[in-house]
């Protein structure tokens, strides 16, 4: 039953994405650093995460799955700005997770996920505009556990809405996992790509490549230029390499060191739109940390 359940979870994990990190989560719990400095400047974005989840079986190959993620964003801005830099200097994002799963046949399974989300500066009481919603709908042939399968791999295909994209209609998921041999894997995909080599039972390295941001609403808005500042976002590409060390069976500790090939640090208005670049110079990547995992 406890494998079963772990199962479960990496399953409804996979497709539990966060715009935070817009990532695929595969974890039951999750402590982890990220720092991202800026091109020829002092300024220095830092993230620190926490997450956890846990499946309850309601009956035979049927779960609901509960979580909660919190993402705390600081923002170290040193240069000279024409506003006030303490309006944002930290941004909190909270997320619920909430997620149900059952099998429609012996190897597909259908799983839902529902994302209430704050994402604010949260300096004043929180309202409306502080609050956000993402939700998916997904279809999954496991077949990772499949003896007779010489090379097991795993299949997810859904829609998911989320409304921080600003997009009034669901957008396609696709992610494809498959083990090669006992050293070899590699997953196709968004937000989310690799190539993994297992050197022994503890030691793993890879090469991959993700996208990675954040929306949140400024709950004390400024003006920039004569314009009104309401939000402010975070979208980037990156690609490197990763190192993850076995410290027990679930336990692992894990870096990833890279450099961006895509970053864009806006400020925005009510509409969404731009209204000043605080950076879009590409940059080192650093995200460290521990996680129990399947």
């Amino acid at each position: 039953m406890k494998i079963k359940l772990y199962k479960i979870l990496f399953i409804l994990g996979f497709i539990c994405w966060s715009e935070i990190t817009n990532a695929q989560l595969t974890d039951l719990a999750r402590l982890e650093y990220s720092f991202i400095p800026k091109s020829k400047s002092e300024d220095q974005y830092t993230r620190l995460r926490a997450l956890v989840n846990y499946p309850i079986e309601l009956k035979k190959d049927a779960y609901f799955i509960i979580g909660g993620e919190y993402n705390r964003v600081i923002l170290n801005l040193e240069d000279s700005y024409p506003f006030d830099r303490s309006l944002l200097e930290t941004i909190n994002i909270i997320d619920l997770n909430l997620g149900y799963t059952f099998k429609t046949s012996e190897m597909w399974r259908l799983g839902f996920k529902v994302n209430p989300r704050i994402a604010s500066t949260l300096t004043q009481s929180i309202t409306s505009d502080d609050l956000f919603l993402n939700g998916g709908v997904f279809v999954i042939n496991d077949r990772t556990e499949d003896e007779s399968s010489k090379r097991p791999y795993r299949l997810i295909l859904g829609l998911t809405y989320n409304t921080t994209t600003g997009l009034p209609f669901p957008l396609p998921f696709v992610s494809y996992y498959r083990r090669i041999n006992e050293n070899w894997s590699f997953s196709l995909g968004i937000p989310k790509s690799n190539v993994k080599y297992f050197l022994d039972q503890k030691n793993t390295i890879q090469a991959f490549a993700s996208v990675d941001g954040y929306f949140a609403h400024l709950q004390e808005p400024t003006s920039v230029q004569g314009k009104s500042v309401d939000h402010i976002s975070l979208s980037l590409v990156v690609g490197g390499f990763g190192y993850e060390y076995k410290l027990s069976k679930y336990l692992f500790a894990y870096t990833y060191i890279g450099y961006t090939g895509r970053l864009n640090n806006v400020l925005r208005d009510n509409d969404r739109n731009d209204v000043y670049k605080l950076d879009d110079l590409n940059a080192f990547y650093l995200r460290t940390g521990l996680k129990v995992k399947i």
